[in-house]
């Protein structure tokens, strides 16, 4: 009998024992299983780069899964991402503003929820040697562009406009395929249009010194931020919210540190370690860019929307017959993640 006792106090100590290691595994940790977690699709711009290194970041860190999130990233233009974040094809995106504002009067339903550029990166360049250094200097000069269309394309207009010129006063040539950089390297066009955090760093690395012309003193313009479809908006919204959360902790750990960020980026793109330099410099930029002009280079990144600037882009995109009905702030963005500053 006592055998048989201690054989059953043995068995019954075993079974506590494992009761109690399965309800604290089921308890501690803040983080679902794979399973649990839900899926977000979210689309970044037209290829992998630097550029998204806060993406990069807060995915292999695992701030996006410690949010309840399994993330996939898949590489876009503004002119295909729209319709699919509307369409509910892809969770979120990442778009410029002076794209969401015309897609949203022609009844896209999009929102944009957080700001991740707090400057409009789109610019026009011109060569230090000679090249125009105001907008006023852009009469009559051949502008290099990759079409008629989207973010630089607003730009230019609302560029041109600041100093009371149309496009009609200068010769716009378009390249499809991006190279208006290398045109203007080459001495094929007087300017041309790029991005703040990309075409001058590669240029000036080249030797080539530019001037970089943007439309901040005159029309605000909103730049790129994340994006949301309705019908996601109203089915993934904690999804959304933490999502914003996890990039904006990434987004301030690499402005403290830009090493973090190659890293990331590096890792998401093996080809950026050819030329880490390159990658710092353009990183560097882009960290910048983040932030609105004028704010303290240390401060937090917030995501917060500027409605003073949406509010004129909508006016100076309508002068320019770029919104096809009528649209308000509250019909573009939605202020319950990030809230909105100014009046």
């Amino acid at each position: 009998m006592p055998g048989l006792r201690a054989r059953f106090v043995a068995r019954t100590l075993a079974l506590l024992v494992a009761v109690v290691g399965l309800v604290v595994a089921c308890s501690s940790g803040s983080s679902p299983s794979p399973s649990a977690a839900t899926k977000l699709t979210v689309g970044l711009g037209y290829i992998p780069s630097v550029q998204f290194a806060a993406f990069y970041r807060a995915d292999q860190a695992g701030y996006y899964a410690a949010e309840g999130l399994s993330v996939t990233f898949q590489n876009e233009i503004d002119q295909n991402l729209i319709p699919k974040v509307g369409q509910g094809q892809v969770d979120l995106g990442l778009a410029d503003g002076t794209s969401v504002i015309p897609a949203v009067s022609q009844g896209i339903p999009i929102k944009y929820v957080a700001t991740i550029y707090g400057q409009f990166p789109s610019v026009v360049l011109t060569r230090k040697d000679g090249g125009a250094d105001s907008a006023a200097g852009l009469r009559g000069k051949k502008i290099g562009i990759p079409g008629k269309y989207g973010s630089s394309w607003v730009m230019l207009q609302a560029l041109l406009a600041s100093a009371n010129l149309k496009t009609s006063d200068v010769t716009v040539v378009e390249y499809p395929d991006f190279g208006q950089a290398t045109a203007l390297a080459q001495g094929a066009v007087d300017a041309a249009t790029g991005f703040v955090n990309n075409e001058p760093v590669q240029l000036r690395q080249s030797g080539i010194d530019v001037n970089v012309l943007t439309v901040e003193a005159s029309v605000p313009l909103p730049g790129p931020g994340v994006i949301v479809g309705g019908t996601t908006l109203q089915s993934k919204r904690a999804a959304v919210a933490g999502f914003i959360r996890a990039t904006l902790k990434a987004m301030n750990e690499i402005a403290a540190d830009p090493s973090v960020g190659v890293a990331a980026a590096t890792k998401a793109v093996p080809d950026l370690a050819k030329d880490p330099s390159t990658q710092l410099a353009i990183l560097t930029a882009t960290i910048a860019a983040w932030r609105p002009a004028g704010a303290t280079a240390g401060g937090p990144i917030t995501g917060s929307i500027e409605s003073p600037g949406w509010t004129k882009t909508i006016a100076a995109m309508d002068s320019m017959g770029l919104v096809a009905k009528p649209v308000t702030l509250a019909d573009l963005v939605d202020t319950s993640f990030a809230a909105p500053t100014g009046s």
